[in-house]
């Protein structure tokens, strides 16, 4: 079985500020600010990192990285199942780093109980399966002091989330179909990240959005174009370059700078 991890960096100033700002105001009085990322984030995605060298690689990861993405498949929404809330639990008995959990999961309401159960700093679910729970949701999630996330398959418009998506965190857009690792990039989908920073300009939303699917040397450029704020990488884009994890994630530095002509922070 493989699994997968994400990286997310809100040490930038700026972020914090909003952050600390938006703690301590009540949710109808909140200024909207667009928030700027200084910076792109790389978020190791661990369903297919080695597990076998699980606690090596997280301890690497753990001085590299903001975040960690984990990927939680019910064998329903997409035919495999990988991690879980008991990994999510072990994987901090070695880092304090926050987590991103992706649902991929046809009953969201059981999972999302879970995740509030265990504090997941980030819950974020599939609009697929949301009609008529989105609201409650998110509310669920907020109410515990978490934070909410859409993710939104390759062939399903943004417009589909407009009734709330001024109360997201984050939005994940998919570059691959959902369940399996080494899919086909979608190269389409990255309009999609276009059109959610100018919205986000437009409207002052407060989400941050994410790629997720074949980030890799192959895709980094039209990636970098599109301008998603968090990159998930996983086994092309990060642990398939290397059984070292240091040097893999040198690779894929170097893979970065060379194809955009930047350098990861």
């Amino acid at each position: 079985m493989q699994f997968i991890l994400p990286i997310r960096d809100e040490s930038t100033s700026e972020y914090n500020e909003l952050e600390n700002f938006q703690k301590h105001q009540p949710n109808n009085q909140i200024e909207r600010v667009e928030i700027r990322m200084n910076k792109v984030e790389f978020s190791p995605s661990l369903m297919t990192m080695d597990l076998d060298k699980f606690k090596q690689q997280i301890t690497f990861l753990n001085d590299h990285v903001a975040s960690y993405h984990i990927d939680i498949m019910d064998g329903h929404y997409v035919p495999n199942i990988t991690l879980s809330p008991w990994f999510i639990k072990e994987l901090r008995k070695i880092s304090k780093l926050p987590v991103s959990a992706h649902l991929m999961v046809t009953n969201p309401s059981f999972w999302v109980q879970q995740l509030v159960d265990i504090k997941c700093e980030w819950i974020c679910m599939h609009a697929e399966v949301l009609d008529g729970l989105a609201f409650r949701l998110i509310d669920q999630i907020h109410n515990a002091n978490l934070k909410a996330g859409i993710v939104l398959n390759p062939e399903t418009p943004i417009e589909s989330i407009f009734p709330y998506i001024e109360l997201l965190d984050k939005i994940t857009i998919m570059t691959v179909d959902p369940g399996f690792a080494g899919q086909r990039f979608i190269e389409g989908t990255l309009d999609k990240i276009v059109a959610l920073r100018n919205l986000r300009k437009e409207k002052g939303y407060r989400y941050v959005i994410e790629m997720d699917g074949s980030s890799n040397r192959n895709s980094f450029k039209r990636i970098d174009a599109a301008g998603p704020d968090i990159y998930i990488v996983g086994r092309s884009g990060l642990f398939g370059l290397n059984e070292d994890i240091e040097k893999a994630w040198r690779m894929m530095s170097r893979d970065y700078e060379e194809m955009t002509g930047k350098k990861i922070p």
